[in-house]
């Protein structure tokens, strides 16, 4: 896996959130459900988003956007409408007063809204959990991105429209696949656009030096890598490599490196049959004692204590 992949990879959708809401006006929904990330892909129609710092974005048909959490924002056919549902974490619907709700129904697998045959159609595809490895991913990206469809004709769309209201077997794997096909798109096509500052881990890729050895820092997180070590390996001094290093991505091989083996170490000890000991061979540590020193220092918590604090 090459370092930029690695990287985009960081949110895995494991049964994620999915559902294609059909709608007419007027119709608005606050969401308040606090996940670290959400796609939004218009079918057809339009939608508002209106955050509580922002101005209104307006969304048509074909575009995508990406919301960053957990701050609450609104999606609604006109920045106007009051909202008539708050969605909360777990995806618990209430009215704005906190009432069941009523009015807003499913309309079949996968499918809700107050019109079977409104106007507006509407995924949205939510990462209810925030995996460490994405930290680098997560960080770089603003409140809201928006990828206009008219610049960007991708399939996956309409394929995932396809696929939502389907009831196979194994429909939920084949879901969070295509929901990351679509986040990995969308953001390939946003850091290429004209004018996009794309983070310097994606610019350092390019670069023949720093890139070659990113890809071998995410290739090998296990290695006992020294600068040097690297440095030869990628056919440059140290000093070289440090300081080209530094430069392109903002900080260190050695700081770089560190911080990726502890965002690894913090997704595998979501697995529930792992152990401490196991996750710091895997990610380059002697000893659980090393790894509980270096996760404790840089997270505050110990990976037990992670741990914990994850599965309550």
């Amino acid at each position: 896996m090459d370092a930029i992949a690695s990287l985009l990879d960081g949110p895995r959708a494991h049964g994620a959130f999915l559902l294609r809401s059909v709608l007419a006006p007027p119709w608005s929904m606050r969401i308040e459900d606090q996940a670290p990330l959400t796609v939004v892909a218009m079918v057809r129609g339009h939608a508002w988003i209106t955050s509580d710092t922002s101005a209104p974005v307006r969304l048509d048909q074909g575009d995508v956007a990406l919301v960053r959490g957990p701050d609450p924002y609104s999606v609604a056919d006109d920045p106007a409408t009051p909202p008539q549902v708050v969605i909360r974490p777990g995806q618990v619907c209430v009215t704005p007063d906190g009432r069941e709700l009523t009015g807003m129904t499913e309309q079949g697998v996968r499918t809700w809204g107050n019109s079977p045959d409104g106007p507006t159609m509407l995924l949205t595809g939510t990462y209810t959990m925030q995996g460490e490895v994405s930290q680098p991913l997560l960080g770089t990206l603003p409140p809201l991105v928006v990828i206009p469809g008219e610049s960007w004709d991708s399939p996956l769309v309409p394929l995932l429209a396809a696929e939502i209201v389907k009831n196979d077997p194994g429909q939920e794997a084949v879901l969070d696949r295509l929901l990351d096909l679509l986040l990995i798109a969308a953001l390939r096509e946003w850091f290429a656009r004209p004018g996009a500052e794309p983070p310097g881990w994606y610019r350092a890729y390019r670069d023949p030096v720093v890139g070659q050895a990113l890809q071998l820092l995410h290739n090998s997180p296990a290695h006992p890598w020294t600068v040097a070590s690297l440095a030869a390996r990628v056919g440059v001094s140290r000093a070289a490599l440090a300081r080209r290093f530094t430069a392109l991505v903002g900080e260190p091989p050695m700081s770089y490196l560190t911080e990726w083996r502890l965002s690894l170490a913090a997704d595998l000890l979501r697995e529930p049959d792992a152990t401490v000991g196991a996750v710091a061979r895997q990610v380059g540590y002697g000893s659980s004692f090393a790894l509980s020193t270096a996760f404790k220092r840089s997270r505050g918590v110990s990976p037990r204590q992670y741990r914990m604090a994850v599965r309550a």
